[in-house]
């Protein structure tokens, strides 16, 4: 039996699909490989939906539960990230029926850093503009902050964004698109 040794370079060689098919296949440890992998924007989902650390670790426990036990189910029509980003987003929207209003993952994955030859006046600008943005999306409508979210930041097709939330593709396009305009219109009048 090979194993592969957490950080080794084989590591990253590993398909998400063939990983899943050694966990179900009764290679169990090999699913810590998948937790790896995507519990970072596991966590940033749930820091999206119910904005405090304690909630998004628990989201995030609670989807990688759900995971683990109908890992068997997935059948690889999609890619994998898809799929698992599906199980989160209904994961949250279960939970968000009971809590609080979606928060855009941005408040989470802009980070500033700084150039080496970055002046101290252009850190403050770049910050500046990130906080502009940050707000700006923050006031987007839940439905448009969902589509953002999932295309920009997760990087999911129009496709994929559909078979997260199920909404049909033409609306995403079009929140998609109503959003890119909200926030440049906003922004042209900060400058």
């Amino acid at each position: 039996m090979n194993h592969v040794g957490p950080n080794s370079p084989s590591e990253k060689g590993l398909s998400d699909q063939l990983i899943v098919g050694q966990v179900v296949s009764g290679q169990k440890d090999m699913f810590r490989l998948l937790v790896r992998r995507y519990e970072r924007q596991i966590f940033g989902m749930g820091m999206s939906f119910f904005s405090n650390a304690e909630d998004a670790s628990d989201f995030s426990q609670e989807v990688f539960l759900k995971l683990y036990r109908g890992l068997s189910g997935f059948e690889g029509r999609s890619r994998f990230s898809t799929w698992l980003y599906k199980i989160a987003y209904n994961t949250a929207i279960n939970g968000i029926n009971r809590r609080k209003e979606y928060q855009s993952i941005a408040v989470e994955g802009a980070g500033i850093e700084a150039d080496d030859g970055d002046t101290p006046e252009r850190v403050l600008i770049r910050k500046a503009a990130r906080e502009a943005v940050l707000v700006s999306v923050a006031e987007l409508p839940e439905r448009y902050r969902v589509c953002i979210d999932l295309f920009f930041f997760y990087g999911c097709s129009y496709q994929e964004i559909e078979t997260i939330t199920g909404f049909p593709v033409n609306t995403i396009k079009s929140h998609v698109f109503r959003a890119k305009k909200i926030l440049r219109e906003k922004l042209e009048r900060l400058t």
